[in-house]
């Protein structure tokens, strides 16, 4: 019970701290988006000519003719309700068009970080293991190549080989075209519906699509993950317990995995957690290189159009969510350490 409770004690801790925060955040977005070049009833009516009454009515329906504190106000009030706005590129309300491209997103960057944390944990550790021999070198080589190369770069490189010269991949996307137009998605999470679907072909055509973006975009975290394993790991490769475990007759596969690896993901979670709402957020280059339809091609298209609402809740939505995974990473670290939690 001690423990639990000082594990709720810091959660609600976590939750207190993580409200001004939020509140800066969406000041900071609501500031800087008031001050973009840029008329948005201007966007929205095409540039035509138009007369100074329609755009004073498209102004006050926009609410952007209000004093600066009433729009603040008004915006806070809106996105504690939910209410995002109304996108002025489509007409259709924000939150219902990140609803629909959120899935996308969050599948790529979830498959990104799967192979991003699968190649850091295994070269962090061999090269923890063969400290300061040739292997160690060479995998501290490509962890730094991996993360100095732009990920617009690999990209390009990947679908010049791997779909324009070889064919093995397409080339964007995330179906094809005619099974796309044709499929009708439950979740807009097209590996999983596939599969509720018990299309397996589509599920494979999916995965065809999904290979390239998120072996770009886990190159490029997963040397920073490598190195961080490899020094968290060279760390507790030294410590008493350790020595213990080999002086026990234990298999040195087990000393590594159960004892040393274990105590060294504290600060390995909290840098895989960043770096998943890192991803989640910054994912614009891979999602336009590889034409993915997620949240950073709609906030592209939607600063493209000067659509204020719509990047204006892009925005905060995507800061809310690194919000809620920077909490969820500090309950993790808890979770893993419970010194934290005193």
């Amino acid at each position: 019970m001690g423990a639990l409770g000082g594990l709720g004690r810091y959660i609600a801790a976590r939750l207190v701290m993580t409200i001004p925060m939020l509140l800066i955040l969406l000041t900071v977005v609501f500031l800087i988006l008031r001050v973009m070049p840029g008329d948005p009833c201007l966007a929205m009516l095409g540039g035509r000519n138009v007369g100074p009454e329609v755009i004073a009515r498209c102004r006050q329906e926009l609410g952007v003719d209000r004093p600066i504190v009433v729009q603040y106000l008004h915006y806070l009030l809106g996105i504690a309700r939910g209410d995002f706005g109304i996108s002025i590129r489509t007409g259709r309300p924000v939150l219902e068009e990140l609803f629909q491209a959120f899935p996308a997103t969050f599948e790529l960057a979830a498959s990104g970080m799967f192979v991003a944390v699968f190649i850091g944990l295994v070269s962090g550790v061999i090269a923890a293991v063969r400290h300061d021999t040739s292997i160690d070198h060479g995998v501290r080589v490509l962890n730094i190549a991996s993360f100095s190369m732009p990920v617009f770069w690999i990209g390009l490189m990947f679908l010049m080989v791997f779909a324009v010269r070889l064919g093995i991949f397409p080339v964007g996307g995330r179906l094809d075209p005619v099974a796309a137009a044709l499929f009708e998605p439950i979740t807009n999470f097209y590996l999983l519906d596939t599969l509720l679907r018990r299309d397996f072909g589509l599920f494979l055509d999916a995965l065809r699509h999904l290979f390239l973006p998120a072996l770009t975009l886990g190159l490029v975290v997963s040397g920073f993950i490598g190195r961080m394993t490899r020094s968290s790991m060279l760390e507790v490769l030294d410590k008493e317990y350790v020595t213990v475990a080999r002086a026990k007759g234990l298999v040195e596969r087990v000393v590594v995995l159960r004892h040393a690896l274990k105590n060294a993901l504290i600060p390995i979670v909290t840098v895989i957690g960043l770096e998943f709402a890192l991803l989640m957020g910054g994912a614009i280059l891979t999602e336009t290189v590889y034409s993915w339809p997620g949240i950073a091609r709609f906030l592209l298209v939607s600063i493209d159009a000067r659509d204020f609402q719509a990047i204006q809740g892009t925005v905060v939505f995507i800061a809310i969510f690194i919000s809620m995974v920077n909490l969820l990473v500090d309950i993790a670290y808890a979770r893993l350490d419970p010194r934290i939690r005193y």
